[in-house]
Protein backbone atom coordinates (compact mmCIF):
# COMPACT_ATOMS: atom_id res chain seq x y z
CA UNK A 1 0.00 0.00 0.00
CA UNK A 2 1.42 3.41 -1.04
CA UNK A 3 1.31 5.73 1.62
CA UNK A 4 0.56 9.88 0.67
CA UNK A 5 3.03 12.15 2.54
CA UNK A 6 1.10 15.54 1.63
CA UNK A 7 4.27 16.49 -0.18
CA UNK A 8 3.38 14.87 -3.55
CA UNK A 9 3.68 11.15 -2.81
CA UNK A 10 7.18 11.02 -2.22
CA UNK A 11 9.35 14.26 -3.34
CA UNK A 12 11.17 15.63 -0.66
CA UNK A 13 10.56 14.80 2.84
CA UNK A 14 10.01 16.97 5.74
CA UNK A 15 13.63 17.01 7.10
CA UNK A 16 15.27 17.69 3.53
CA UNK A 17 12.97 20.24 2.88
CA UNK A 18 14.23 22.02 6.59
CA UNK A 19 17.87 21.45 5.47
CA UNK A 20 17.08 23.12 1.84
CA UNK A 21 15.28 26.27 3.77
CA UNK A 22 18.34 26.42 6.51
CA UNK A 23 20.57 26.17 3.67
CA UNK A 24 18.86 29.23 0.97
CA UNK A 25 18.68 31.05 4.78
CA UNK A 26 22.42 31.04 5.09
CA UNK A 27 23.22 32.05 1.69
CA UNK A 28 20.90 34.52 2.07
CA UNK A 29 22.37 35.78 5.51
CA UNK A 30 25.69 35.82 3.69
CA UNK A 31 24.81 37.90 0.66
CA UNK A 32 23.34 40.20 3.07
CA UNK A 33 26.53 40.75 4.78
CA UNK A 34 28.56 40.96 1.02
CA UNK A 35 26.24 43.99 0.40
CA UNK A 36 26.48 45.67 3.19
CA UNK A 37 30.52 45.62 2.48
CA UNK A 38 30.73 46.14 -0.83
CA UNK A 39 30.44 49.46 -2.49
CA UNK A 40 29.64 51.16 -5.91
CA UNK A 41 30.01 54.36 -7.36
CA UNK A 42 27.81 56.82 -9.51
CA UNK A 43 28.33 59.73 -11.18
CA UNK A 44 27.25 62.84 -13.10
CA UNK A 45 28.17 65.71 -15.19
CA UNK A 46 31.23 63.65 -16.49
CA UNK A 47 32.62 62.66 -13.20
CA UNK A 48 31.95 66.58 -11.56
CA UNK A 49 29.40 64.86 -9.00
CA UNK A 50 30.09 61.48 -7.65
CA UNK A 51 28.26 59.34 -4.99
CA UNK A 52 29.22 56.45 -2.99
CA UNK A 53 26.99 53.41 -1.67
CA UNK A 54 26.92 50.33 -0.54
CA UNK A 55 24.74 47.15 -1.70
CA UNK A 56 22.63 47.56 0.90
CA UNK A 57 21.61 50.93 -0.96
CA UNK A 58 22.84 53.11 1.76
CA UNK A 59 24.98 56.23 0.61
CA UNK A 60 28.18 56.48 2.06
CA UNK A 61 30.07 59.77 0.31
CA UNK A 62 29.51 62.59 -1.91
CA UNK A 63 32.06 64.14 -4.03
CA UNK A 64 31.67 67.25 -5.30
CA UNK A 65 34.28 69.02 -7.45
CA UNK A 66 34.86 72.86 -7.45
CA UNK A 67 33.90 73.17 -10.96
CA UNK A 68 30.28 71.85 -9.97
CA UNK A 69 29.86 74.55 -7.30
CA UNK A 70 28.54 77.55 -9.48
CA UNK A 71 27.16 79.74 -6.93
CA UNK A 72 25.26 81.28 -9.35
CA UNK A 73 23.56 78.29 -10.76
CA UNK A 74 22.84 75.80 -8.00
CA UNK A 75 20.13 73.84 -9.59
CA UNK A 76 22.14 72.22 -11.65
CA UNK A 77 24.28 70.93 -9.15
CA UNK A 78 21.15 69.89 -7.63
CA UNK A 79 20.35 68.09 -11.14
CA UNK A 80 24.02 66.15 -10.90
CA UNK A 81 23.89 64.55 -7.07
CA UNK A 82 20.32 63.34 -8.47
CA UNK A 83 21.82 61.94 -11.55
CA UNK A 84 25.00 61.13 -9.66
CA UNK A 85 22.60 59.18 -6.91
CA UNK A 86 20.37 57.68 -9.16
CA UNK A 87 23.22 56.15 -11.51
CA UNK A 88 24.99 54.59 -8.00
CA UNK A 89 21.35 53.30 -6.74
CA UNK A 90 20.90 51.53 -10.50
CA UNK A 91 24.34 49.87 -9.87
CA UNK A 92 23.34 48.62 -6.23
CA UNK A 93 20.71 47.10 -7.87
CA UNK A 94 22.72 45.47 -9.98
CA UNK A 95 25.09 44.15 -7.46
CA UNK A 96 21.85 42.98 -5.10
CA UNK A 97 20.79 40.89 -8.12
CA UNK A 98 24.27 39.32 -8.74
CA UNK A 99 24.81 38.32 -4.66
CA UNK A 100 21.21 37.47 -4.29
CA UNK A 101 20.05 35.69 -6.61
CA UNK A 102 16.53 34.77 -5.21
CA UNK A 103 14.30 37.03 -3.03
CA UNK A 104 12.53 35.90 -0.11
CA UNK A 105 9.82 38.64 -1.00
Amino acid sequence: MARFNGFGGGGMNMQQMMKQAQKMQEQMARAQEELEEREVEGSAGGGLVGVTMNGKKKMTAVSISPEAADPDDLEMLEDLIVAAYNDAFKKAEELEKELVPFSLT
